[in-house]
């Protein structure tokens, strides 16, 4: 009667995989509880790992997502701004013999159209007054011009204006430079 006793009592806590080492049997009621409270808590842990790294999974691919159309739509507001300026260039195109100053009209109209989209967007002119500082973040110089009215490593000239996008430089502005002089 005891033998059977033992045998009800008797819990195999081996792996899954019988074809391991004999099963242990266990006889204290308590750890036989205390085991299937343990298998338990692995098996609620085992479940919300899973979920978690599911739930991780999904956050990085809709990230991913979110990041492709960011780049893909980036410049959408832009390119709308500039739609009105390609028409108006195209309506100037399709004109058969305009004169020189409906041109000029055309050509202020589109340059104001430009000049707002580029306002809208952040896009900032960099246009060097004569005689300001070389500043080799948003200037470049290609000429040195030897002179005496102004201070050495100052702009002469600008032969083309530069460009920022927020506190980006998208193009120096093309200057000329002083230099001192030779005697």
């Amino acid at each position: 009667m005891q033998e059977q006793e033992k045998q009800n009592n008797a819990v195999d806590i081996g792996t899954s995989d019988q074809s391991s080492a004999a099963p242990i049997a266990i006889n204290d009621s308590r750890l036989v509880v205390q085991l299937e409270n343990t298998k338990k808590l692995l098996h609620e842990t085992t479940d919300a790992l899973l979920r978690s790294r599911a739930e991780t999974e999904n956050g990085r691919r809709r990230s991913y997502e979110d990041i492709e159309k960011a780049k893909k739509f980036a410049i959408e507001s832009f390119a709308e701004s500039m739609v009105p300026v390609k028409d108006s260039l195209e309506m100037a195109l399709m004109l058969d013999w305009p004169s020189f100053e409906a041109i000029r009209e055309g050509v202020e109209i589109t340059l104001k159209q430009l000049n707002s989209a580029f306002e809208r967007h952040g896009l900032l002119e960099i246009t060097p007054e004569r005689g300001e500082k070389i500043d080799p973040a948003k200037h470049q110089a290609v000429a040195l011009i030897s002179t005496d009215e102004q201070a050495e490593n100052t702009v002469v000239s600008v032969l083309q204006k530069g460009y920022m996008l927020a506190d980006r430089l998208l193009r120096p502005a093309i200057v000329t430079a002083a230099k001192a002089a030779s005697i």
